[in-house]
């Protein structure tokens, strides 16, 4: 199966901006393919404001989120594979949603070995605020 992790981002980001909320996501600015201005980076992640009023042409497919938005006066186009987001939660409340850093579909359940099925890691959600 493909990936849950782009309806559950938009299927959130649409919760919080219904109730009135600024959505954030946070990045893992590490992973390959993360295209986000270096100042905006600190210990490896950033998290980047979303709303409607900050950004401009978001688009949140299922592979790549991407928009343009200003950093320090100057206009910057963001993409970010979907699968480098870590958290998406409302600015005001802290409500949302923290993703697993191994839930990529594209992993085998059988290690190289051929010894049997590896661990399996059992999901797990922190508080965001």
């Amino acid at each position: 199966m493909t990936s849950n992790r782009p309806y559950l981002l938009r299927a959130l980001y649409q919760w919080i901006t219904d109730n009135n909320m600024t959505p954030h996501i946070l990045v893992d600015a590490g992973i390959a393919g993360v295209n986000v201005p270096e100042h905006a980076i600190q210990k490896g992640k950033v998290i980047l404001n979303i709303d409607q009023a900050a950004v401009r042409e978001l688009d949140m497919g299922n592979d790549w989120l991407t928009f343009n938005a200003r950093f320090s006066g100057r206009q910057h186009h963001v993409s970010v594979p979907v699968e480098a987001v870590l958290a998406i939660y409302s600015k005001e409340n802290g409500q949302g949603m923290m993703f697993a850093q191994d839930d990529d579909p594209s992993t085998p359940d059988d290690d190289e070995s051929g010894g049997g099925p590896k661990a399996i890691k059992r999901p797990h959600l922190k508080v965001v605020k």
